[in-house]
């Protein structure tokens, strides 16, 4: 069943598609700094790793060598603090522990929006638009006020929210976390791990209006926790408990910091568990390798995004008669899709051969000669439509 219909006349599309073409422009254009900074930023970042790799000093945790100082360092350990976080609202809710975190959520109704575009004879276009509603666990309550509710079934269905968050989310922190004799900045602690605060307490009365009960490790507001109704309410808890853990950063008193490469970048990590200092530099250049695999993906598409936007009112001229527009689409898409990937390599290569010549002038030949066939390609084709 269509909720609502929406329609735009040939004229309406092809100005739309004209204020198109100066953000296709601005994307396409974005997409050549973004893809030439991104290969300079990988190689930096490869030859800051090698550099830590080679003068970092592994160091006992139990004591802080005044010898070290101002030396990139990695050490091993228990990362713990001696504080007890109790959550202010509900006080059995507490833990010997590095962050506690509360998470209050309310049953919702929310709305989603399909909607299928279909080209009409003349250069127009039809829109339809159905609503489907369902009910779930927010963060926050959902103004259904904002939903639309012309079509009878929903009048029926009657998507109303109700109910409100006594006591929304909040996390709670240790103000000294050490490892062995170091002081661990508050930076650094998110690379640890956390898990579920079971409620061990008994039933807070007088923590909300109504009588929570204790349900799956946290508190449930409501009738049933079976069956949820609008406006029930479910706070659980999650902390970060001491545990393993494995740092790099200059050695800065009884603490760490971040260490600058020659490079421009910065070495300054923890992560979760016993590391050695070779496997924490082979994670980080394996992330460092996935971003710029990431980073070109993106620059490629914004390159292709934005030459699909500049031949958009192409498109729209001849949806005049709309399997015209479609043969125009699929023609400049090809079209698009193949030069923003010769222009892509062609930038990649020219930065490889600026920042590494053995690496770059191949991906540079190929290019070239992807870019020869596409010529050749077009010029056969040309040669049969003669």
């Amino acid at each position: 069943m269509v909720d609502e219909v929406r329609t735009m006349g040939w004229g309406g599309r092809l100005g739309r598609s004209v204020k198109g073409v100066l953000v296709g422009g601005i994307l396409f254009i974005a997409s050549f700094p973004l893809l030439w900074w991104n290969e300079g930023n990988a190689v930096r970042t490869m030859k800051g790793l090698a550099e830590g790799a080679q003068s970092v000093v592994s160091v006992g945790a139990d004591k802080v060598d005044g010898a070290n100082e101002k030396k990139l360092v990695h050490f091993t350990g228990e990362a713990t603090t001696a504080e007890e976080l109790v959550d202010d609202v509900f006080g059995a809710a507490q833990a010997r522990a590095i962050r506690l975190d509360r998470k209050a959520e309310i049953y919702q109704w929310k709305e989603d929006e399909n909607s299928e575009t279909k080209k009409t004879i003349g250069g127009g276009e039809r829109t339809e638009v159905t609503y489907e509603y369902q009910k779930v666990w927010s963060d926050g309550p959902i103004d259904s006020s904002r939903f639309h509710r012309d079509a009878a079934k929903y009048r029926e269905l009657n998507p109303v929210n109700s109910g409100s968050i006594p006591h929304p989310s909040r996390s709670w922190s240790a103000a000294k976390v050490t490892l062995g004799a170091f002081t661990l900045p508050s930076s650094l602690l998110d690379g640890l791990k956390e898990e579920p605060l079971d409620w061990k307490g008994d039933v807070p009365v007088s923590a909300a209006p109504q009588a929570p009960k204790v349900h799956a490790g946290g508190l449930y507001f409501g009738a049933n926790p079976s069956d949820p109704q609008i406006g029930d309410v479910r706070v659980t808890w999650r902390v970060v408990m001491p545990q393993a853990a494995s740092v790099l950063g200059v050695q800065t008193g009884e603490t760490v910091s971040a260490y600058a490469t020659s490079t421009g970048t910065s070495i300054f990590d923890l992560r979760a568990g016993t590391m050695t200092a070779a496997q924490m530099f082979q994670a980080a250049e394996a992330e460092a390798k996935m971003l710029t695999w990431i980073l070109r993906l993106v620059g490629w598409l914004c390159m292709l995004i934005g030459l699909a936007l500049v031949f958009e009112p192409l498109g729209v001229v001849f949806d005049v008669l709309p399997f015209l527009g479609s043969l125009t689409r699929l023609g400049t898409g090809l079209f698009a899709g193949l030069f923003s990937l010769v222009l892509s390599l062609l930038t990649i290569s020219l930065a490889w051969v600026f920042y590494r010549p053995l690496i770059g002038v191949p991906l540079l030949a190929a290019a070239v000669c992807l870019l020869i066939w596409m010529k050749m390609l077009a010029a056969k084709r040309a040669a049969i439509r003669s």
